[in-house]
């Protein structure tokens, strides 16, 4: 008692009693005062509105109080390990004491930080702000989550619907870093924890990023549609070879559909930034598929720089983007076009112009 009764404000520490008894009655755990305390017999008599209630701490009829329930686990079941958030270090601080005072040692602690929402405030479920556990998982694979979640656990992470794309990538981008990688460096890799050191050897087609904006540009709503266009022009694979990718042209078209779509704002080009634009439509006319997105590359920067964004790149880039996709970023175009095809790309800017 001497360890709870400090923390405790003056009124509180009159009626402490770190167990609450269940009433007979109606089942309901009472918090109320105690009256006497039986040692020898282990049980506690409690002031039930004028009425002595008898109860035992041994049968099961009573409930621990929150500020003790921790250390008592530690007891009962020889926690060696428990990780916390930092908003609960003082409890561990108290459980400490309680769990040495009873004669045992406490687990090593591991405290770890909160996530944040988009505006760095911290998530609760009352104000509905953030991402749940669930929502994430109708979004991403359980990998990408557990990497998120694995990376610097000891600083504070924000936790909003619009980081899962960038949380995604990197995850497929730890995977295919592990293949170049020896031991020591896979150990160092946190994909290789995730996968409890069976890290998968599927070649990843193209960034969780890139195809969500195929989802856009093909206007596929489900998964049949978008592997057929996916087949046009990657012939050799399969579902069944790529499983990473299958079920991530899933959550792609979730995502897109309940996240970005309603977020889009398309740009409407003034005459002089139509006619950079247009000449980018020249420019992808003599194009084949053939090409490398190298190449393709090369030619929409040199497009660009010879239709007034020889100073600024970055805007050339910006224009094409906010145009086409409706965001200020976008895929590498080479790529994206080597994939979605000249044609269609040539297509989709013709009729985003009119």
């Amino acid at each position: 008692m001497n360890i709870i009764i400090p923390t405790l404000g003056k009124e509180r520490q009159q009626t402490y009693s770190p167990f609450l008894p269940i009433c007979p009655e109606t089942g309901h755990v009472l918090e109320i005062p105690v009256i006497e305390i039986d040692k020898e017999k282990s049980k506690i008599i409690f002031d039930n509105k004028g009425k002595k209630l008898e109860a035992s701490i041994l049968d099961g009829n009573c409930k621990l109080q929150w500020k003790v329930d921790w250390a008592m686990r530690w007891y009962a079941l020889d926690i060696d390990f428990e990780m916390y958030g930092k908003d609960l270090i003082e409890s561990a601080i108290l459980s400490t004491k309680i769990i040495n005072l009873l004669g045992k040692k406490n687990p090593s602690g591991f405290a770890y930080e909160l996530f944040l929402d988009e505006k760095g405030e911290k998530i609760s479920k009352s104000k509905g702000n953030g991402i749940t556990i669930n929502q994430w998982l109708e979004y991403a694979s359980p990998e990408s989550l557990s990497l998120y979640m694995y990376q610097n656990p000891k600083r504070a992470k924000k936790l909003y619907k619009e980081i899962v794309p960038k949380a995604v990538d990197e995850y497929l981008e730890c995977i295919e870093k592990s293949k170049r990688q020896n031991e020591l460096q896979l150990l160092m890799n946190p994909v290789w924890h995730v996968h409890d050191g069976k890290i998968p050897k599927e070649e990843m087609i193209m960034t969780f990023s890139m195809l969500l904006n195929l989802v856009e540009t093909s206007n596929a709503d489900s998964k049949d549609l978008l592997w057929k266009f996916v087949k046009k022009y990657k012939s050799d694979i399969s579902e069944l070879n790529f499983p990473i990718f299958d079920s991530l042209i899933g959550y792609a078209i979730k995502y897109f559909n309940d996240v970005i779509k309603a977020q889009k704002k398309y740009k409407t080009a003034n005459s002089s930034e139509k006619l950079a634009l247009e000449a980018l439509i020249k420019t992808l006319e003599k194009c084949t598929d053939e090409m490398s997105p190298e190449d393709i590359q090369t030619l929409i920067y040199s497009t660009g720089k010879e239709n007034g964004y020889a100073d600024n790149l970055r805007d050339w880039f910006k224009l094409i983007y906010e145009v086409v996709f409706g965001d200020e970023n976008g895929p590498r175009m080479g790529f994206f076009i080597s994939f979605f095809g000249v044609k269609e790309t040539t297509e989709l800017l013709i009729n985003k112009l009119k």
